[in-house]
C-alpha cells in the first residue's frame, strides 16, 4: 500500500513541482512489485492529473493578472496557439515535458470547462503510464 501513496505523490509532485522522475517512479516499482500494476497505474494517472488541476487552478486565477500579451516566453506563445487553434482537445498532451505544464496552466486561463478538461487529461496521462505499464510487464 505504501508503493501506491509513494507513487501517487510522486506523480503528483512530477505535475506540480518537480519535473520528471514520476516515469522511472513506475518503473522502479513495477520491477519490485508487477503484481501490483493496475493500483500503481491509477496512483500515477490520478495523482499526476490532480498536479495538472493545480496548474488550471494557477492559470485560472492567474487570468486576472496576465493578458495574452504578457506570455512572452516561445513556450507561452506556442502553447497558446494550440489551445487557439484545437481548443481543449490539446489536454490530451498534458502529459508531454515542458510544454504539458503550460497547456494546464493556459486551459485554467482560457477558462475551458473544468469537467472535459479534467477528462482529456486524464485519458493523456493515463495513456503515457498505460504505455509505460505495457513496456515494463
Amino acid at each position: 500500500m505504501f508503493d501506491v501513496w509513494l507513487m501517487f505523490s510522486g506523480a503528483f509532485l512530477a505535475a506540480t513541482l518537480l519535473p520528471g522522475g514520476s516515469e522511472v517512479l513506475l518503473v522502479g516499482l513495477l520491477a519490485q512489485q508487477p503484481h501490483t500494476w493496475l493500483a500503481l497505474l491509477i496512483a500515477a494517472s490520478v495523482g499526476n492529473t490532480l498536479g495538472a488541476l493545480t496548474s488550471y487552478y494557477l492559470g485560472y486565477v492567474g487570468r486576472f493578472a496576465k493578458t495574452p500579451q504578457d506570455f512572452q516566453s516561445k513556450r507561452y506563445r506556442h502553447a497558446l496557439n494550440w489551445m487557439e487553434k484545437h481548443g481543449r482537445w490539446c489536454l490530451l498532451l498534458s502529459w508531454l515535458p515542458l510544454m504539458g505544464d503550460v497547456l494546464c496552466l493556459l486551459a485554467g486561463w482560457l477558462k475551458l470547462p473544468i469537467i472535459s478538461s479534467t477528462l482529456l487529461i486524464l485519458v493523456g496521462k493515463t495513456l503515457r503510464y498505460g504505455l509505460i505499464v505495457w513496456a515494463v510487464i
